[in-house]
């Protein structure tokens, strides 16, 4: 009971999804990365508006609370690639990303 309490003061439900209190960073940001064996202190580093007290927060809420925040993730994933589907970029920019970067000129290949 006293852990759920504590998670509860770092991840809050907003627009249909998780986010980490006072802030915009979603909460399946920071679980992705934990996902993908990130430590908190790295996962930290990359969202500097975070404390690390939230990134355990947001983990220890995760780890409490896996069935819900994963039907989260899922619905948002297919939002994004619905979206992404519904809205291609335009001819122009498609032929820009299909070229890749341009290589700085007296570099070698």
């Amino acid at each position: 009971m006293w852990m759920e309490a504590m998670d509860q003061n770092y991840v809050e439900r907003r627009a249909g999804g998780f986010y980490l209190v006072g802030s915009r960073v979603p909460l399946d940001a920071v679980v992705r990365e934990y996902w993908n064996d990130e430590l908190p202190e790295a996962i930290r580093a990359h969202y500097p508006t975070l404390s690390l007290a939230q990134v355990y927060g947001a983990i220890t809420f995760y780890l409490g609370n896996r069935d819900e925040v994963d039907a989260a993730i899922v619905a948002r994933t297919r939002e994004e690639e619905a979206f992404r589907e519904s809205h291609p970029p335009p001819p122009h920019l498609q032929e820009k990303l299909a070229q890749g970067k341009p290589r700085l000129p007296g570099r070698p290949s």
